[in-house]
């Protein structure tokens, strides 16, 4: 008789790799590039937990749940494709066990889920690091402050004169009012002697009077210290939901890397999706 080998299984006599890694680089690259664009899809339409504008700070807590489950449905999308084609594109282990099988399938899986991660953490970082590079390159630190652009919208309401001449460069002023500002939020609060020092410093560059800069500068530090509190709730939100979808899109991978095996073997589907029949194992016979 002569012997009949199934479409990707090993040759005989020879002894497949437990892991093989072009399956799981594929999965992790279709994964990375999926979620890019869901990514982008959902910051174009608004649904972001923060953003440079403003105007965020106004969004209601509906949003940010709803931008958070956007977060954690756009992983399970693009890390279950990217697992299924690692499953489905892995090459057959001979063997007849079908558990060893489904722990092969899902190990495909998970490499292609933490190649995905690792590329997309690498790729926001590099973006990042461009975006500051080039922002700040022609900045000197005294004209900087972590306080932009977060409170961008308070130094302009801050800094907003009476009158002014033209071209009046207040980059230093804005960027140590930012940091004052900063203070606000301290459980101390901003000291009298920051405040005061606040309060000259608007009254010099805006031509309001004493009391008036000092009123000014109350509302901005109220104002302030809300907007800061909003971005703190809205980094726990965002990190809250970061986590879950990276936990979940593991286990989405390694649930979708078995379901791609058992298309490639022309398996039954499990028993927790509805079909029939997944009990018998896999079998390669020899004819």
């Amino acid at each position: 008789m002569v012997k009949q080998i199934e479409p990707g299984a090993a040759p005989i006599g020879v002894s497949p790799r437990y892991l093989n890694w072009t399956p799981a680089i594929l999965g992790a690259l279709v994964a990375t590039a999926l979620s890019s664009i869901l990514l982008a899809f959902g910051a174009t339409v608004g649904l972001g937990i923060s953003s440079t504008a403003p105007t965020w700070r106004d969004a209601s807590a509906a949003l940010w749940i709803l931008s958070g489950l956007y977060l954690i449905i756009q992983a399970a999308l693009s890390f279950g494709v990217g697992g299924y084609i690692a499953g489905r594109t892995s090459v057959a282990p001979a063997v007849s066990d079908a558990d060893e099988i489904e722990h092969r399938d899902g190990l495909h899986g998970l490499a292609a889920w933490a190649l995905a991660v690792v590329l997309g953490v690498a790729l926001a970082a590099l973006l990042g690091s461009a975006s500051l590079t080039r922002s700040n390159s022609n900045m000197s630190s005294a004209r900087t402050s972590a306080a932009e652009p977060l409170l961008s919208y308070e130094i302009d309401r801050l800094f907003r004169p009476l009158r002014r001449a033209a071209n009046v460069d207040l980059s230093q002023e804005r960027a140590e009012a930012g940091r004052i500002l900063l203070t606000s939020s301290s459980h101390s609060g901003m000291s009298s002697e920051d405040r005061s020092y606040l309060a000259q410093l608007i009254a010099a560059n805006t031509g309001l009077a004493g009391p008036e800069a000092e009123k000014r500068v109350d509302g901005v530090i109220a104002n302030s210290r809300a907007a800061i509190a909003k971005s703190r709730r809205s980094s726990v939100i965002l990190a809250f939901s970061v986590a879950a979808a990276l936990l979940s899109g593991a286990v989405i991978a390694w649930a979708a890397a078995g379901i791609g095996g058992r298309h490639r073997d022309g398996a039954p589907m499990p028993h927790w999706m509805g079909a029939r029949g997944s009990g018998v194992a896999y079998r390669r016979e020899a004819v």
